[in-house]
């Protein structure tokens, strides 16, 4: 008897720093309680371009090959055994962190904080878990959440960095009525704006250095203001790093005319901006640098909370909701490029130049299986 032929599928694969192979794959059919989707649309991030780089991100480093890719959505091709809530021909995000479901933060609905998640297109455990970046992947269905029929695939991968900023709102208490401070116009920093104005910020400003993200982020609305920080070198030490940091939070507040400060600030551009507030609270949102020097004096002073936000919990479903409800006014802008799948090393290339040959801005890039 002439052995069974296995289906195949392509992923962009990567092996080391600047080492991504378009490479042909067995596809397995999906094991109980999974589901298979074929991708439609991934958003790189700047965690994939670390990866692409350099072979880490900050602590977690290749030990394998790795597909990247965890902002994404696709259609369901196949279900697997047990599964009763998915199927075939369905729209659905992928959520790309898997939960243990069985421990106390998982059982208390922060399964961000749980031990034993995996993440899909990261290194910090192995075997790793392969990401979105390839045409079919077999994922747990309870991490795959349908779509809003009005709800495309694109606007379906934004859910993964609006999660993260839904997230972070939700443990900065934000409500309407509330002026919210946004350190960095990239993607993230774009988004946070977008999520404040959703939720009736009386004020949403932003602060960069790069004075072409600014423009965008006023051009369409994201933010009421926006102040460019000049450039500087790199501090020489601690000292001199608060000392910066203290002079451009006055600026900040002189320029915005916000004596008080603000409710909200969020900070994903490793800037000590608490010394921007008074009685508000400072999120500080991914992984940053890890050490910075913090005025916690004057953080207790002003009674200013200072929170750690990672990644997200449940918030998928608003998320969605929220992509297809036509509030986030122009939020179809942030996406700037588009690749085929075969092409991904060309959209890494051209994410960490920042400008396209035509010296058009870099915000979010898409990858599909046919993008082009």
């Amino acid at each position: 008897m002439s052995p069974v032929a296995l289906a195949t599928q392509h992923a962009a694969v990567l092996n080391g720093p600047k080492d991504l192979k378009y490479q042909e794959r067995t596809l397995w059919p999906p094991q109980k309680g999974h589901a298979q989707v074929a991708v439609m649309s991934t958003g790189l991030c700047g965690s994939d371009l670390h990866y692409y780089l350099h072979g880490r991100n900050g602590d977690f480093a290749l030990q394998a090959p790795l597909v990247l890719g965890h902002e994404a959505a696709g259609i369901i091709t196949a279900v697997g055994p047990g599964v009763k809530n998915l199927v075939v021909g369905q729209r659905v995000a992928i959520e790309a962190g898997i939960m243990c479901n069985d421990c106390d933060y998982c059982s208390k609905g922060r399964y961000n904080l749980c031990k034993n998640l995996r993440f899909a297109s990261s290194a910090k455990t192995y075997p790793h878990l392969d990401g979105t970046l390839q045409e079919r992947m077999n994922h747990p269905a309870h991490v795959l959440h349908p779509l809003p029929d009005n709800c495309s695939f694109e606007q379906a991968a934004l859910a993964e960095p609006l999660s993260v900023l839904i997230h972070a709102s939700r443990r900065a208490a934000l409500a309407s009525g509330h002026t919210v401070l946004v350190y960095g116009a990239g993607a993230i920093g774009l988004l946070a704006c977008a999520l404040a104005k959703s939720q009736g910020a009386s004020r949403v400003v932003a602060i960069d250095i790069n004075q072409a993200r600014l423009a965008f982020a006023k051009n369409h609305g994201f933010a009421d203001d926006v102040f460019c920080l000049p450039a500087a070198a790199k501090a020489k030490t601690p000292e001199d790093q608060l000392r910066r940091a203290q002079e451009n939070a006055q600026r900040v507040l002189k320029v915005f005319d916000e004596a008080d400060g603000f409710d909200v600030v969020f900070d994903q551009a490793d800037v000590p901006s608490q010394t921007a507030i008074t009685g508000g609270k400072v999120m500080l949102i991914g992984m940053g640098t890890r050490n910075t020097t913090l005025p916690l004096s004057a953080a207790a002073l002003r009674e200013v909370d200072i929170q750690g936000s990672f990644r997200y919990a449940n918030t998928y479903p608003a998320a969605l909701a929220l992509l297809s409800s036509g509030t986030l006014a122009n939020i179809e802008h942030l996406i700037t490029h588009r690749f085929p799948l075969a092409e991904t090393d060309r959209a890494f290339e051209l994410l960490a130049r920042g400008a396209d040959e035509a010296g058009h801005m870099v915000l979010k890039v898409m990858v599909g299986p046919g993008s082009a």
